[in-house]
């Protein structure tokens, strides 16, 4: 087990090379084009800023 504490970040470039290769595999397989066609629609944004400033102190526009 002596050789585990020298050589523990051998471990460790073995355990990112293996993740950078699912990884590219990964984005190889997704396609934009098909993608931006199908694109989800985003929820509308929800601004709760409005409850905190109930009183309104600008001028009301005539």
């Amino acid at each position: 087990m002596e050789w585990l504490s020298k050589y523990w970040w051998i471990i460790i470039l073995v355990f990112l090379a293996g993740v950078l290769i699912n990884v590219i595999k990964d984005l190889k397989r997704v396609d934009p084009k098909k993608y931006m066609a199908n694109k989800p629609d985003l929820p509308p944004h929800r601004d709760f800023n409005d409850k905190w400033d109930d009183e309104d102190d600008w001028p009301k526009k005539k």
